[in-house]
């Protein structure tokens, strides 16, 4: 398997119009041995993986720093190469402790910086105590503007390249665009072919908010059938292009101007991941897509539920 060259999207909220790849590796916390990880990272940077996705709350920041740091002094990449990114979990969402927390996670990922910090979720909990499920309990009001402006502060440190959100509705991003100077430059949220966030799409697009999809295969939850995986027409779809369903998935989350983050430690699914650059959907494929049936599979990281996490 050669090197594949994977496009890049345009971060167009940072002043250096930094370039992000459209597909990159997540790392969730299901995470298998530190050795797996690590062999892993080091097999998808040969295929040509440059983007690597990851968070404090993930628990795979040091096998992820261990394994980007071996790549490096095997000479297969630079750090220049490199996009990665990191998250801010809720218990440091709080205006004080961002700074501190960007820099444990660059500690522990043994970087200079990151390309992309994100606030996790937008939700405060108790400094300190990390549960998860985050106890309703637990939860403190999240000061959007304070925190927001500890994000620009390490921006402006040089500490990461970029800042962005994670699961923000559409409410949660016009609080949060009322009270920045520098506006997001990504929101991670789920989004898949069964749950295709197309009002959000279109108020990303018009505020140059880039969206990043995880659980893009509708993996990522037990719950049930996989609508998409399992999808007879999908199939039909995949069929007719001699591809699986993943690349059909794949392929219309690019179609849509988004980027991604697969996890997958397979080095064949890590491949087709890939491969989705060189064809292309056609239109009809397009409206059926259209018609699958919309319903969120995360439902959020608390428990009880709150009601007003999503604004549906």
């Amino acid at each position: 398997m050669g090197s594949v060259e994977i496009p890049t999207k345009v971060l167009t909220n940072t002043s250096s119009q930094l370039k992000m790849p459209v597909v990159g590796m997540g790392s969730a916390p299901d995470f298998t041995c530190k050795k797996d990880t690590k062999d892993a990272i080091i097999e998808a940077i040969k295929q040509g993986y440059r983007h690597f996705d990851t968070a404090a709350a993930y628990g795979s920041e040091q096998a992820l720093g261990e394994a980007l740091k071996e790549a490096i002094e095997l000479g297969l990449v630079t750090r220049q190469d490199l996009f990665v990114t990191s998250k801010l979990w809720v218990t440091e969402n709080h205006p004080h402790l961002v700074i501190p927390a960007l820099q444990k996670s660059l500690k522990t990922l043994q970087l200079d910086y990151l390309d992309l910090y994100l606030i996790h979720w937008p939700l405060s909990s108790q400094p300190g105590k990390f549960t998860f499920p985050i106890d309703v309990a637990d939860l403190l009001p999240f000061d959007v503007k304070g925190v927001w402006e500890s994000m620009e502060e390490g921006l402006k440190l040089g500490l990461t390249k970029a800042i962005g959100v994670s699961n923000f509705s559409v409410k949660k991003l016009e609080n949060l665009l009322s009270v920045a100077t520098i506006l997001p430059a990504v929101n991670q949220v789920e989004m898949n072919l069964a749950w295709q966030q197309k009002k959000l799409r279109e108020f990303c697009n018009a505020n140059g908010i880039v969206l990043t999809a995880f659980s893009p295969l509708r993996k990522g939850a037990s719950r049930g059938p996989n609508e998409v995986m399992e999808n007879d027409m999908l199939k039909e779809i995949a069929d007719a292009h001699g591809k699986s369903v993943a690349q059909i998935s794949l392929r219309w989350l690019y179609e849509q101007g988004v980027t991604f983050v697969p996890k997958s430690y397979d080095k064949e699914r890590m491949n087709q991941n890939l491969c989705i650059f060189d064809w292309s959907l056609t239109k009809e494929d397009h409206e059926k897509i259209d018609q699958i049936k919309q319903n969120r599979l995360i439902p959020g990281p608390t428990k009880p539920g709150i009601n007003d996490l999503y604004d549906d």
